[in-house]
């Protein structure tokens, strides 16, 4: 069993939802991402994504966009990404997902890059621009190397390909609460709970909902309906804003607590 199945399995025998975070590596700066990345896990994150800073993205809106242009200038890569993650992983008791775009990974190589990511201690891998219809060479190395591999799922994906996406997966499913690109909003997208059932009667798999999740009553909100909330752009952001701050830890950790606390509560009253 995967770490991801395992923490999933457990949130599940604990009757609470879990809360899945992303920060881009080496944002606000390499020394203090690897800081960053074990006090959200110490701040209760069930589990952690670390996206692969990428020149040319298709869905992440302005914050990510910003974090990926400064730790590119810093020199982070795909590589780097992967000895960021090896040099926490030790200390992380949360399972580490690699956010990445297709290019450096492909660039790297696919037995390379499943080879590294396995020995950096990476626990699944997201690639936003491979479908699941494309995915028989990525998915046969990173199975491989026991990686799971995670799709991205939308409010326009066909219940056939919600399907496929349930077969050639695992790990979790990672449905987008709405179209377009990432960040904060103030409410969550209509049809959150419809796009979960449809999911869930597709696939087994643990569901995960992102994109626009920003708020402890967001997240307390989702774990009404799935197995995770997903919140980026809002951290990222926070991170940013603190990054000149000498309590940038304190003010993320405290972030991630509140989030914690309200997937907690959020599946405590669902009757799940």
């Amino acid at each position: 069993m995967s770490r991801i199945t395992s923490t999933f399995a457990s949130l599940s025998s604990a009757r609470r939802a879990g809360l899945v975070t992303y920060v881009t590596a080496g944002h606000p700066d390499p020394a203090r991402s690897a800081s960053l990345l074990r006090t959200i896990d110490r701040a209760g994150a069930d589990v952690i994504e670390v996206g692969v800073p990428f020149s040319d993205p298709l869905a992440d809106g302005p914050v990510i966009q910003r974090a990926s242009e400064r730790a590119l200038a810093l020199g982070v890569t795909l590589a780097s990404t992967l000895d960021l993650i090896a040099s926490v992983r030790a200390d992380v008791r949360a399972p580490l997902v690699l956010f990445s775009y297709a290019n450096p990974i492909y660039r790297m190589g696919l037995d390379r890059f499943a080879g590294r990511a396995a020995d950096a201690g990476v626990d699944g891998v997201l690639v936003l621009d491979v479908p699941a219809e494309e995915s028989d060479d990525l998915r046969r190395a990173v199975s491989a190397r026991s990686l799971d591999l995670i799709f991205l799922l939308s409010p326009t994906t066909t219940d056939a390909r919600m399907a496929l996406a349930g077969r050639l997966g695992s790990g979790f499913l990672y449905a987008i609460s709405r179209l377009g690109v990432t960040g904060a909003r103030i409410a969550l997208a209509d049809g959150v709970e419809s796009l979960v059932a449809r999911i869930r009667r597709a696939s087994d798999l643990p569901v995960a909902v992102g994109f626009g999740i920003s708020q402890p009553a967001h997240v307390a909100a989702v774990g009404r309906w799935a197995d995770a909330a997903v919140v980026g752009s809002a951290l990222v952001q926070l991170i940013d804003d603190a990054a000149g701050t000498g309590d940038m830890e304190t003010r993320v950790g405290a972030y991630v607590r509140s989030l914690a606390d309200a997937a907690a509560v959020a599946m405590d009253s669902s009757g799940r």
